[in-house]
C-alpha cells in the first residue's frame, strides 16, 4: 500500500539492505501488542499472505473472508487485508499473543521495517516511532524471516508492479464495468483459487500473472 503521509514523517533517512544491521528486534514483543490491536487494516495480504494463512489455519479463501479477513479498496485496488474485532487483530489471542506467528503476513514480518520501492528494485527502511519497544540491533536478513529470499524478492517487485498497473488501469477506464471485471478478475486469479497444499508457490504465481496479463488485454 502506498503510504499517504510524507516519507520523512517515518524514516530515518537510511536505506538497509539484507545484511545490515538494524534496530528493529523488539525482543519478541514481551508484554506488548499494540501493533497487533491498531493496525489491522493496513496489514494489506498478498498472495503469499494468503497461502501461507490458509495452509496454517486448513481453510479456503473463501472461508477466511468468514470473519478471518475482508476485502477493502486500497489506492485504487479492491485487496484482502486482516479483519478486527475487539482485541484488535482477530488473530491476536485472548494472551496477547499472535496465533498464527509461524504464518505472519509479510506485512508483521518486516515491521517495523518497510520496503523502500525504487528504479524497480527495493531497499529496507526504519520506520521510526512506530514500535513503542525500545528495539536492538538485528540483521535485516534474520528479522525478516523469509525463507527462498531471491524468489521472494521477484515475487514481491512483481506483484507491486502489477498492483500499481492495476491501479493505473482503473483510472483509466471510463467504464464502470470493465473497472469491475478488472478488479475482481485480480481477486478471482491471485486469491479466489487456493494453491494447493504441495504447490510450489512462487512458480504457481508466475503461471497467474501469465493468465491475469491475458485477462488484461481481453478486458481492455
Amino acid at each position: 500500500m502506498l503510504r499517504q503521509e510524507s516519507l520523512d514523517e517515518i524514516w530515518d533517512g537510511r536505506r538497509y539492505g539484507l545484511n545490515d544491521m538494524v534496530r528493529a528486534d523488539s525482543g519478541g514483543c514481551k508484554n506488548c501488542s499494540k501493533c497487533c490491536e491498531t493496525m489491522t487494516d493496513t496489514i494489506i495480504l498478498g498472495p503469499l499472505d494468503i497461502f501461507r494463512i490458509e495452509k496454517k489455519l486448513n481453510k479456503s479463501f473463501e472461508e477466511l473472508l468468514d470473519g478471518c479477513i475482508k476485502l477493502n479498496m486500497h489506492d485504487g485496488v479492491i485487496l484482502p487485508s486482516v479483519a478486527s474485532n475487539e482485541k484488535g487483530c482477530v488473530f491476536l489471542s485472548g494472551e496477547k499473543r499472535c496465533t498464527i506467528h509461524d504464518s505472519r503476513p509479510d506485512f508483521c514480518r518486516l515491521f517495523p521495517l518497510g520496503r523502500l520501492y525504487e528504479n524497480g528494485s527495493y531497499s529496507y527502511i526504519l520506520q521510526f516511532g512506530q514500535c513503542p519497544k525500545s528495539c536492538s540491533k538485528v540483521k535485516v536478513k534474520k528479522w525478516i524471516d523469509t525463507p527462498e529470499y531471491e524468489k521472494n524478492r521477484e515475487y514481491i517487485l512483481a506483484w507491486h508492479g502489477l498492483i500499481r498497473r492495476v491501479g493505473e488501469l482503473v483510472v483509466q477506464l471510463d467504464d464502470e464495468s470493465r473497472q469491475k471485471s478488472l478488479l475482481m478478475g485480480l481477486i478471482q486469479v491471485f486469491y479466489g483459487e487456493s494453491y494447493g497444499e504441495n504447490t510450489d508457490f512462487y512458480t504457481e504465481f508466475a503461471a497467474r500473472v501469465e493468465q491475469f496479463e491475458k485477462n488484461i488485454t481481453d478486458i481492455i
